[in-house]
């Protein structure tokens, strides 16, 4: 799959007319693709949406390609953006998780993409005290961190 991925990131950047280096690494459960490119915001694009349709094509090309054979998921970073947003985003996580514990009061958050909030449930659920639940539809779903009254045993 690994040689099939890059041929397929191979061409789409050959037709966007960009240049980079790329490496692939199939895991058990996902192939993460690590993408260095000379100008990388145009690939990352705005707040990442770029960076979230490449990933989007190149899940739906392989998928076409391998069909069920293939369920691990294409994952893509571009020069460490996609890493370094999970880091803060992990990092204001516990941050906010304090705010609600010592304020008692849920923190609703602004929208943000799936795969942001899906980095926000899993450092909510590594911290006692506080849970989050999304709200929302489309590209106004957001993330609420509430006080968990039955892990934290608030009044």
């Amino acid at each position: 799959m690994e040689e099939k991925v890059s041929e397929i990131l191979e061409n789409i950047l050959g037709l966007l007319g960009l240049e980079g280096s790329f490496e692939v690494d199939e895991k058990d459960d996902a192939v993460f693709v690590s993408v260095d490119a000379q100008d990388p915001g145009i690939l990352i694009g705005r707040n990442g949406e770029t960076l979230a349709s490449l990933q989007l094509i190149l899940n739906l090309i392989a998928s076409r390609q391998f069909g069920q054979e293939s369920s691990k998921r294409i994952i893509v970073d571009v020069s460490q953006w996609r890493k370094s947003k999970e880091e803060d985003l992990a990092s204001k996580t516990a941050s906010w998780a304090q705010k609600v514990i010592e304020t008692k009061e849920p923190l609703e958050l602004d929208p943000m993409p799936a795969w942001q909030r899906r980095i926000v449930h899993m450092a909510v659920e590594q911290t006692s005290g506080v849970k989050s639940e999304s709200i929302g539809e489309g590209p106004e779903r957001r993330l609420v961190i509430s006080p968990d009254l039955e892990k934290n045993n608030l009044p």
